[in-house]
């Protein structure tokens, strides 16, 4: 049948259809490197972010809250420090051992779940949704019946958050200060890996409700988010993206594209 063909139009026939191999793995290796480019525009936070303007009002953040569960660092002191020692008395304390932690001997309270700590002479306080300065400003009060010149210091000890997912380093997280942003748990994580998505999720526990909140890390209204600073035993997860298989292998991309090449070659070559 092909003897009848003539040579021109059979070399013909023949140049196009190596020609379309060409076109065929030339479009292949496009959609690679583009499709790679175009997975980039989803890596930057705050993409919509006016760089220009550099000054935004925080209207979102609000004093770090007591709630049951936390462990108040309690110190009190005076004109007579040992009337005011035995209030820097710690409750989680067991023949001298810290039960929260027996590597670190901090004075604490630990506030139960009616939102109280109980404390020598003054007995049950009510400090659940107070600020840490108001339960200071509280304790100064009922205290200054016993005790001249009364100051009292209160810490969060156990203040802390867990971040999970694609991340660098997974963990829970303790926290110093009385307040911890997004970006700031993120970082003590490591950050995001290249192969996460950037639509993470923080769950809350608060007044028996469990709350799902899901947060773009590609948007500017981040920064105006009430979630954007996190709360005490807050979770953030982040989900990892569909390429994370990939990642485990750090050969797979090359290996995938060596194959499909060489199965193009393989076509042109037998043609």
């Amino acid at each position: 049948m092909l003897e009848s063909v003539p040579v021109p139009i059979l070399f013909i026939s023949q140049f196009i259809m190596k020609l379309s191999n060409y076109y065929l793995l030339a479009g292949i290796l496009y959609l690679v490197i583009f499709s790679s480019c175009n997975n980039y525009k989803k890596v930057p936070y705050f993409q919509d972010l006016d760089t220009l303007n550099t000054t935004q009002k925080i209207k979102n953040f609000s004093p770090l809250t007591v709630q049951p569960g936390d462990i108040l660092a309690l110190n009190v002191s005076s004109s007579n420090p040992e009337a005011s020692s035995i209030f820097n008395y710690n409750l989680n304390t067991v023949n001298g051992t810290n039960m929260v932690n027996p590597n670190n001997p901090v004075i604490g309270y630990l506030v139960t779940p009616k939102g109280e700590i109980v404390l020598p002479t003054l007995g049950a306080v009510k400090v659940s949704d107070l600020s840490l300065s108001g339960v200071e400003s509280l304790l100064r009060t009922q205290l200054t019946p016993y005790l001249k010149e009364c100051v009292v210091n209160v810490r969060l000890i156990n203040f802390k958050i867990s971040v999970t997912g694609d991340v660098q380093r997974p963990g829970v997280y303790s926290v110093q200060n009385e307040s911890c942003t997004l970006n700031e748990a993120l970082t003590m994580a490591g950050d995001l890996n290249i192969t996460a998505l950037r639509n993470i999720l923080i769950i809350r526990e608060k007044d028996g409700n469990r709350e799902f909140i899901h947060i773009d890390l590609t948007s500017k209204s981040l920064f105006q988010s009430p979630y954007y600073y996190l709360k005490s035993n807050d979770i953030v997860y982040v989900p990892p993206g569909k390429n994370k298989f990939a990642s485990v292998d750090n050969n797979y991309r090359t290996i995938s594209l060596v194959l499909a090449f060489l199965s193009i070659v393989a076509i042109v070559v037998t043609r």
